[in-house]
């Protein structure tokens, strides 16, 4: 049977993993370190504006501050509409304007397990060869990228971008204590990886400004940098959880590599 927390467990489990004292998180929220133990122990009740306030000194993602809001006995303050609702059609336009945008570049928009959702007419470029079975289904983008039947035969740099990869997965994990990207995580450690892992802090050309995707291609190499797009003001779960992924040429060959390709109108 699955454990039933309270708001008090989940306070305390969110402010460890935060690695916050009583007395810190207290002083941030501006109450008391005796209301925040009574509060932790289930000596007192918090109250809905309560449970927001020290959800979001703690940085909870929106949906585990509705999990909060729900332990303490209270509705959801934020709602999860699916991506195709008519709500988040405004969304949907800025995400599409932003692929379409980037063009002859890749970019591809992922939720919050690293499945693909959506991707500009580049992407399918640069998958070539990818195995039909990482392709079929929900995507997973990460797995396809470092699979052996993946495009990791084909990442000319694979053990600094393994590395690059892991360490993400890690900052998201440490921020959303997700179960499945936990277990995503083991799965991709345990992939073959031929190269060894090298840490990502440092370039490995001296004209390099961040760790590149170096990738081979009919076209020659190709080297990309990748930025990520969030929805800063979101206050719906679903969207709180969209990223947009972006590479840009490293150099001047894979930008007229790009350049030239057929993408249609």
């Amino acid at each position: 049977m699955e454990q039933k927390h309270t708001v008090g467990s989940l306070l305390k489990q969110w402010r460890t993993r935060r690695r916050l004292s009583q007395l810190a998180l207290a002083l941030e929220a501006q109450i008391s370190q005796r209301h925040l133990s009574f509060l932790e122990s289930g000596r007192s009740q918090p109250s809905r504006d309560m449970i927001l306030q020290l959800a979001e000194h703690l940085g909870l993602p929106l949906r585990d501050r509705n999990l909060m809001l729900n332990a303490g006995g209270y509705a959801a303050q934020f709602p999860q509409r699916p991506l195709d609702a008519p709500d988040l059609s405004a969304a949907r336009e800025a995400v599409s304007r932003i692929l379409r945008g980037h063009l002859p570049h890749p970019a591809l928009v992922v939720d919050r397990h690293w499945t693909l959702l959506a991707a500009n007419a580049a992407v399918p470029y640069l998958l070539t060869g990818v195995a039909p079975h990482l392709l079929a289904g929900e995507v997973n983008v990460l797995r396809a990228s470092l699979h052996p039947e993946g495009l990791a035969p084909r990442i000319l740099n694979l053990g600094a971008w393994r590395a690059h990869v892991l360490a993400r997965l890690d900052h998201e994990i440490e921020a959303t204590a997700d179960a499945r990207l936990a277990a995503l995580r083991a799965e991709l450690t345990a992939l073959p990886c031929p190269e060894p892992a090298k840490q990502p802090r440092m370039p490995r050309q001296p004209q390099d400004i961040a760790v590149p995707l170096r990738l081979k291609s009919s076209r020659g190499l190709l080297s990309f940098i990748s930025t990520t797009t969030v929805f800063g003001t979101a206050v719906d779960v679903t969207l709180s959880e969209v990223t947009i992924e972006a590479f840009f040429p490293a150099d001047q060959d894979t930008a007229e590599a790009m350049a030239g390709l057929d993408l249609g109108s």
